[in-house]
């Protein structure tokens, strides 16, 4: 493979961006909007508990591996062995194959409302066939770019980060403000309590999807050999782009929930509805169809980002041994061109499920919580290889610290961002009151079901590894077990502590 590093470095604000449009998305305001002045809290206790533990374990264990290649598989490996961290990677490369359907349901629908009709709009954003012929086009059309390289995916990922995402949320904010400088009506009562009524058990299993708006923080770690002096301008890129992301959030549920009552809000299509209202109160109503090119576009941005990211995280650890070669073959510039197709395959497969969900709406959620509890999964390990490194590899060098002497801190952030995950687990298994997601029955089994499935397969591609699946070309370096065990037959030291490898 083609070393793209060595001759495209990410700056600090092109990662900075790309880590909002990977986290942030618009398309999860309306969710959050159903809870009125109360969303707020929601947001800011999942920033606490999830998104910040997150932006820091990452940016410590990024920094402390910015020599080593793997990501999650490299810093889940170092702490529980080749299993675990092959269980990591996967269920990050995955669980964004899962996604991609739903996010690009929103697409569909930004698309839809290109048209001036916006009641046949409406109605064509509603309708099934459309949705799935949309989805697959903008998803292949993401994918043909991420063969184009790293550099493809930078100038569309930040083109598309500020014109998609930045620029409409700042947009949607000011339209706000403007309306209720006008005499606007607010929808929103801001009055209400901002705690939630925790009684009601409902209220929190919605809230629940939040923790997946924010995640993906830690996707960087897989760019991390890209930057220029990534120990300081990572960690620097990942703190840039948390502050914005809970803004957005914040802010962009406000305003949707000032200009659409409560009780109308539809989880695909209110963020549409909720621009083409306020471009109608100020009459330029003519600056719907532009607004839904751009969130068309930070979807396509979005999606890109997703598509670049994990599949070359799985591909490098492939290359390492743990995937068949049909899995490690790239084009002439060093993509990682059969993992991409592949993705494909399984995108265009799950994108055929609307045909037997009772509802477009339903699909989406079904699959937003799938997609959130296999990630959780990850971010369980994550954050408790944090906490197991600190013990494990004492004297490693780490240019970025949480917490500038003894473990304390880290013990309460990881702690944290894991209590939080768990939470969040637990909940995702309980179908939201708020939406009609049709039998329960078929909400708990592919939610089960695809939970085991999808956890069993790395075990199973392990058991069945073969010595010459490991790549001739392969650099991927040893963990710092393997390199104790080799010191150790040597009769050489090292001092960044030792550890079995969990076969």
């Amino acid at each position: 493979m083609a070393n793209i590093g060595k001759t495209v470095k990410l700056g600090v604000f092109t990662l900075a961006i790309m880590n909002v449009t990977a986290v942030v998305s618009l398309r999860g305001l309306p969710a959050e909007a159903e809870y009125g002045v109360s969303s707020a809290f929601y947001y800011l206790f999942a920033a606490i508990v999830f998104l910040i533990p997150t932006a820091l374990v990452a940016a410590e264990l990024a920094a402390m591996f910015q020599d080593k290649q793997g990501g999650v598989f490299r810093w889940v490996g170092e702490a529980f062995g080749k299993k675990m961290g092959f269980l990591a990677i996967w269920l990050q490369w995955i669980e964004s194959t899962i996604w991609y359907p739903t996010v690009l349901t929103f697409g569909a629908v930004s698309i839809a409302f290109i048209g001036m009709d916006h009641p046949q709009d409406m109605v064509l954003a509603s309708n099934k066939v459309y949705t799935l012929v949309i989805v697959l086009l903008i998803y292949w059309l993401a994918t043909f770019i991420s063969l184009k390289g790293l550099s493809w995916v930078g100038k569309v990922a930040k083109a598309g980060g500020m014109i998609g995402t930045i620029i409409p949320a700042a947009l949607l904010v000011i339209l706000a403000i403007v309306y209720l400088a006008m005499g606007g009506k607010s929808q929103m009562d801001f009055s209400g309590n901002f705690l939630p009524d925790f009684s009601n058990f409902d209220n929190l299993v919605l809230a629940a999807s939040i923790f997946l708006f924010y995640a993906g923080m830690e996707m960087g770690g897989i760019h991390v050999k890209e930057m220029d002096n990534p120990g300081k301008n990572y960690p620097k890129a990942v703190f840039i782009g948390s502050a914005i992301t809970v803004i957005i959030f914040i802010l962009g549920t406000f305003s949707l929930g000032i200009i659409i009552p409560q009780k109308d809000i539809n989880l695909t299509q209110s963020l549409l509805t909720g621009f083409d209202n306020y471009f109608n109160f100020i009459r330029m109503s003519w600056l719907s169809p532009i607004i839904a090119i751009a969130l068309a576009f930070g979807v396509l941005a979005g999606v890109l980002t997703w598509v670049a990211g994990p599949s070359k995280g799985i591909f490098t650890v492939g290359k390492a041994g743990y995937l068949p070669p049909f899995f490690q073959k790239t084009n002439k510039i060093g993509v990682q061109k059969n993992i991409l197709y592949l993705q494909g395959a399984a995108v265009t497969l799950l994108s055929l499920l609307f045909v037997i969900m009772p509802s477009v709406q339903s699909f989406y959620q079904i699959l937003s919580q799938l997609t959130v509890l296999l990630y959780l999964i990850m971010y369980l390990m994550m954050f408790a290889a944090a906490i197991y490194l600190r013990y494990n590899m004492k004297k490693a060098n780490r240019p970025f610290r949480i917490g500038s002497k003894g473990n304390g801190l880290i013990w309460l952030v990881a702690g944290l961002g894991f209590c939080g995950s768990l939470l969040a687990f637990i909940l995702s298994f309980i179908p939201p009151s708020q939406i009609s997601t049709g039998n329960n029955t078929v909400w708990f089994s592919v939610l089960i079901i695809g939970c085991i499935v999808v956890v069993a397969a790395p075990f199973i591609i392990y058991a069945f590894r073969k010595p010459d699946w490991k790549s001739k070309d392969s650099t991927f370096e040893p963990f710092h077990w393997e390199e104790n065990a080799t010191n150790a037959q040597t009769g050489t030291t090292s001092s960044i502590g030792a550890k079995t490898d969990i076969q």
